[in-house]
């Protein structure tokens, strides 16, 4: 569309007609003169004479990702006029656009340091007019409003902000955008009637609606409206998340809980191929959404459960350790003096389990130990780290997926379930293993080795699904239990994985023993040391086992159910 002229209550045009003064030189004499042809010209006039509405955008954005280009063409290819606020404004401004700043469209300057910029009826109103209820059209006439058709809006980062560990709880409400989000629900709720943006990856589509269309659809202003309630939603969430972390004991849950995430990428199915599923990930990378995959093929949803529960399990230990896990359970966990001996001797302890196993690693991953892990096949392999020739060596592999995840520790806060008609939240069970506060409750006392042999059998037996029950020596599991529906059942398992090494070995349970049967069935294999958290009606009868039988046994006086 060429323009020749633009005016704004239908008759301007004849007027300047009649008056012989070229347009051009009118809205020259109004640019110099500082007065804001924005309201003046809701019309542009065709060179074919037609009057055709001037569209208005209203941009105000934090992340100005693709703000010149998405503005470039809604001036040059259609004709918008553009208003805006702020830093968004002086962007726009030191890229040659043409903008009106939103104090200059609604006559009120910004206040309280920009807290108060777009809140005002002339911005509002202009958003929230229904074009098909008359009286709408005649307010909007009567306060000289021009309705809004495009809303480009994003908030300020309260996110990123709250990652900073030093920032000040005053710097984070700084960034609780207010103006923005009452901009985007009041865009989305008028969906019917003008398009809302509030992510740079819809500006392209809704450039190409307007190209085909000259409008974008109903059914694109919908999606966008709902992307927009979704924007708010996750961006309300982390600031009441966020102040309830400031004022909550640690010991306590909110009354309300919210939990919302943006989805970062559908995955080819669930735990079977029939079960759908999607991956989230909260606005600020963290955890897995913040790893680096160096290679294979993408991820799939039982893989990410794996790999949780592999961070989890070697969060446990400072000292070079591997873990290798088969749909949760750890098959195979070892210490080492170096990363390839704890591979190593994590792998044989069940390598038949081992295959296809998910490999979790707390060291930068060497070259001698990507050439133990190529000799198998593996699903995953995360670590810290992976040096350049070992990472070569990998390639070998081009299939497994090797992750690299720098903070292997730090991890989740709550743990949610699902139930029918609603969820279940605990906070997380990140409590650190402690001897001291152990209870030898035996006649015989542990050596400093053997305590240290029960406390590596503690740690990994935690992350093995109840009932649970770990058999280890030299610091490695020999045998795991896991999951049974009676403990002996797990205690029976575990001994039999063992075999002949048990003899001489160590015995950790996550529960108490009920009853002594599950003492006398590992003295009889040869176990030598139990550490089990007590607290049974019938411990005098596990304890009198123990001594009767000559072995360890320690209460920990705390529990770890894993369910």
């Amino acid at each position: 569309m060429t323009e020749l002229a633009r005016d704004g209550d239908g008759d301007l045009q004849r007027l300047l007609s009649d008056l012989f003064v070229p347009t051009y030189l009118l809205y020259f004499f109004l640019d110099v003169l500082g007065i804001c042809k924005i309201f003046f010209c809701p019309y542009a006039v065709s060179n074919k004479g037609k009057r055709i509405m001037v569209r208005l955008a209203l941009l105000s954005v934090s992340n100005k990702t693709g703000l010149i280009d998405l503005a470039l063409s809604l001036v040059e290819e259609f004709g918008f006029d553009l208003i805006s606020s702020g830093g968004t404004a002086q962007t726009l401004k030191d890229n040659g656009l043409p903008v009106t700043k939103v104090s200059d469209y609604t006559g009120s300057p910004e206040i309280l340091g920009g807290r108060v910029k777009t809140l005002h009826p002339r911005i509002h109103g202009g958003i929230l007019a229904r074009r098909d209820v008359p009286q709408d059209v005649t307010d909007l006439t009567n306060n000289h409003i021009r309705p809004i058709d495009l809303v480009v809006v994003n908030l300020y980062p309260f996110e990123e902000t709250i990652a900073d560990e030093d920032v000040t709880l005053s710097e984070a409400i700084e960034q609780i955008d207010i103006g923005g989000p009452t901009l985007l629900r009041g865009a989305a709720k008028n969906f019917a009637h003008l398009t809302v943006l509030c992510d740079p990856a819809q500006y392209e589509e809704y450039l190409q609606q307007l190209r085909t269309y000259n409008d974008a659809s109903l059914e694109f202003r919908q999606r966008c409206a709902l992307k927009g309630f979704l924007h708010t939603s996750s961006y309300d969430q982390a600031i009441a998340s966020y102040l309830i972390q400031q004022s909550a004991s640690e010991s306590s849950l909110p009354q309300q809980y919210i939990l919302s995430g943006i989805q970062l990428q559908s995955l080819r199915y669930g735990e079977n191929p029939h079960q759908s599923a999607a991956w989230y990930q909260s606005a600020t990378p963290t955890g897995w959404t913040a790893a680096t995959k160096l290679q294979g093929k993408e991820l799939s949803y039982n893989n990410l459960v794996d790999l949780e529960a592999a961070r989890r399990l070697i969060a446990e230990f400072s000292e070079p350790v591997a873990a290798i896990l088969k749909h949760t359970n750890p098959c195979g966990v070892a210490l080492g003096n170096s990363l390839k001996e704890a591979y190593e001797k994590a792998f044989n302890a069940d390598p038949v389990s081992a295959f296809g196993g998910i490999v979790a690693l707390n060291r930068r991953i060497d070259p001698a130990t990507a050439t133990e892990l190529t000799k198998t096949f593996l699903e995953c392999v995360v670590a810290p780290g992976c040096e350049t020739e070992a990472q070569k060596i990998l390639a070998a592999k081009s299939k497994v997926r090797v992750l690299i995840l720098p903070d292997l520790s730090s991890g989740q806060q709550e743990t949610v379930k699902a139930i029918a008609g609603g969820f279940l939240v605990q906070a997380a069970d990140n409590m650190v293993a402690d001897t001291s506060q152990w209870q030898i409750v035996s006649d015989r006392q542990p050596s400093d080795l053997e305590l240290e042999e029960l406390l590596f059998a503690w740690k990994v037996c935690k992350h093995v699904k109840s009932n649970a029950i770990v058999v280890s020596g030299d610091r490695t599991t020999l045998g795991v239990g896991a999951g049974q529906m009676n403990r002996i059942g797990s205690v029976k398992i575990a001994l039999e994985q063992a075999g002949e090494k048990a003899k001489g070995s160590f015995l950790a349970s996550d529960g108490f023993f009920p009853f002594d049967d599950s003492v006398k069935t590992a003295a009889e294999k040869g176990i030598t040391a139990l550490v089990q958290p007590g607290g049974s009606l019938r411990d005098g009868d596990s304890i009198k086992a123990a001594n009767e039988l000559g072995l360890v046994m320690v209460f920990t006086n705390v529990r770890h159910f894993l369910h």
